[in-house]
C-alpha cells in the first residue's frame, strides 16, 4: 500500500477556507514538520532491519507499506549517516538471471543508536574479572565461568518456555523467548529442511563486548543446546561482523538420512559449542 506523503518530499495539507489559518486552528490542529516524519520513518526502517535482519528495499517496502522508491530514499540517508550499509544478498540453492539485489544491515554505529547496554562497564567488570583469576588461561576460564553462570541463570527463564512446547516447536518457543529478552529472534528451515532448522538473532545486546570475550557467544551455545536437546552449531555471530547470530539445530536422525543420501553432514550435526562465536571454516 502505498503511502502518498513518503512518495512526495512534504505531507499534504488541507486548504482552509480563508486565506491563512487562524493562531487557534494553527495551535489545536499544528502541521507535523517534513523533518520530523522522515526521521520517524527512518527509524521504523532501521528498526525493521534490526528485528528481521538485512533486508532488501523491496522486502521492507511490503513490511512498512511503503513504495519501494521511499524506501530507497531513506536507504540512501541511513547509509550516508553510516547507520546501514548494502551487502549481497545470500541466496540459497540456484541463482536466478541478472544482478542479485542488495541487502541492508545494521553497521555497528547503527546498533549501538539500539543498544542500552552498558558496554564499557560489561567489558571492565570481565577484564578484571579475568586479570584477578591471573590472566592467561585461567582468566579466559574465569570469564568462561562467568559467562555459563549468567545464561544459566537466564535460560531459567526460557525453560519453562520450551519444554511447555511440542518437541517440534521448541526452536520457535526459544525464539520467542528470546525476543521477549530483546534478541528479536525468528526460527525458519534450514536451506535443506530434512535436515534441520535455524535459530535467527537479528540483534544482540551484548555484541560489542562479545567480540571481546567470545565467551559469552560460546556459553550462550552451550545452554540453547541443553535447552532443546540435541547438538547445535553456530553458524554466525553480530559479534563476529556478521548481520545475524544463526545457530543450526538438526532434526533427529537427520544425520542417518544425510549419510544414507551420501551428504556430508558431520559439521552440522555433531559439532559441539566450542565453534560458538566464530563462523565455521
Amino acid at each position: 500500500m502505498k503511502n502518498p506523503s513518503e512518495d512526495q518530499g512534504a505531507p499534504a495539507v488541507e486548504s482552509t477556507a480563508g486565506p491563512e489559518r487562524s493562531a487557534q486552528s494553527r495551535a489545536a490542529h499544528p502541521v507535523p514538520p517534513v523533518h520530523d516524519e522522515q526521521h520517524g520513518t527512518r527509524n521504523r526502517v532501521a528498526r525493521s532491519i534490526l528485528d528481521h535482519g538485512p533486508s532488501t528495499a523491496a522486502e521492507l517496502a511490503l513490511r512498512l507499506e511503503l513504495t519501494q522508491a521511499a524506501v530507497r530514499r531513506h536507504l540512501d540517508a541511513l547509509a550516508a549517516e553510516g547507520v546501514v550499509e548494502p551487502r549481497e544478498k545470500r541466496v540459497y540453492g540456484a541463482r536466478g538471471r541478472g544482478r542479485p539485489a542488495k541487502a541492508f544491515a545494521l553497521t555497528d554505529c547503527g546498533r549501538d543508536a539500539f543498544d542500552q547496554a552498558y558496554d564499557q562497564l560489561a567489558s571492565d567488570a570481565l577484564r578484571w574479572i579475568a586479570q584477578s583469576a591471573g590472566g592467561g588461561a585461567l582468566g579466559e576460564a574465569a570469564v568462561a565461568a562467568f559467562a555459563r553462570a549468567r545464561l544459566a541463570a537466564q535460560a531459567k527463564g526460557y525453560q519453562a518456555a520450551v519444554e511447555a512446547a511440542e518437541p517440534e516447536d521448541r526452536t520457535q518457543a526459544l525464539a520467542e523467548a528470546l525476543t521477549a529478552d530483546g534478541y528479536a529472534a525468528t526460527a525458519r528451515s534450514a536451506p535443506n529442511p530434512q535436515l534441520g532448522e535455524q535459530l535467527c538473532q537479528h540483534h544482540c545486546p551484548v555484541a560489542h563486548v562479545a567480540e571481546q570475550y567470545p565467551q559469552l557467544c560460546e556459553a550462550e551455545t552451550e545452554v540453547f543446546s541443553r535447552l532443546l536437546g540435541t547438538h547445535v552449531q553456530r553458524l554466525a555471530t553480530i559479534a563476529h561482523g556478521d548481520g545475524v547470530c544463526t545457530t543450526f539445530i538438526p532434526k533427529a536422525g537427520a544425520g542417518k538420512t544425510a549419510h544414507r543420501s551420501g551428504e556430508r553432514t558431520t559439521k552440522t550435526t555433531t559439532a559441539s559449542a566450542s565453534t560458538a562465536g566464530r563462523n565455521p571454516a
